[in-house]
């Protein structure tokens, strides 16, 4: 009798996680088809030496971020995934860019202290 009362409380959790899997499956082959998306963020203009240059190249770095992750997606399963994919978008080019100003300015404004972020050149 209490075998029966186990396999019944495992039910929804079998059908829970088979349908997070199938969620997780969908999302990894709607992303697998995309090619990467990007945008150049020119900041030739600014003088990044300055609180006021690394704060304008950090704001185009951000907003392009978020225009390339959120680009043509009505979808509300991808649109879940724009937060994640901006956040990681901007850590990469920030440290692809290694300013030390930009990079300090960055781990203020999101107290993304966790990695470093420098670029290998």
């Amino acid at each position: 009798m209490n075998s029966s009362v186990k396999i019944a409380n495992r039910m929804p959790l079998a059908f829970s996680a088979a349908m997070l899997l199938a969620c997780v499956w969908a999302v990894s082959t709607a992303f697998a088809g995309e090619q990467v998306r990007s945008e150049t963020v020119k900041f030739s203009d600014l003088n990044v030496s300055t609180p006021e240059g690394v704060q304008a190249l950090y704001g185009r770095i951000h907003a392009a971020a978020w225009r390339v992750c959120t680009r043509s997606s009505a979808d509300p399963i991808m649109q879940m995934g724009a937060r994640g994919c901006a956040r990681d978008a901007e850590a990469k080019a920030i440290g692809s860019l290694n300013l030390p100003q930009l990079t300090a300015f960055y781990r203020a404004k999101t107290g993304d202290q966790r990695q470093p972020l420098s670029a290998n050149r």
